[in-house]
């Protein structure tokens, strides 16, 4: 007897993986405020969704570390920084 029904494998879902964080060590200062006598040091792990450019990951880095402060990318000067694996 012929059901009507398709019992072979079921439909492959397509798979979407989320992309892994790349991480990186920063260490930088930000400009500091007219009013402050010295400049604000920082030091911590960034999490990127994707790795930086070898050429532009500095001019890169510090556009989204400004943004993340509030800040113009010239008011941050990265002092070093490195990818963490």
């Amino acid at each position: 007897m012929f059901c009507g029904t398709f019992h072979g494998r079921p439909p492959r879902t397509a798979t979407n993986l989320a992309s892994v964080a790349t991480k990186y060590y920063t260490h930088f200062v930000t400009a500091s405020a007219p009013s402050a006598p010295s400049s604000n040091e920082w030091s911590g792990v960034v999490e990127l969704r994707h790795p930086l450019q070898n050429i532009s990951g500095t001019r890169e880095l510090r556009s989204l570390l400004a943004q993340s402060f509030d800040l113009d990318s010239d008011e941050i000067k990265i002092l070093h920084w490195a990818r963490l694996h």
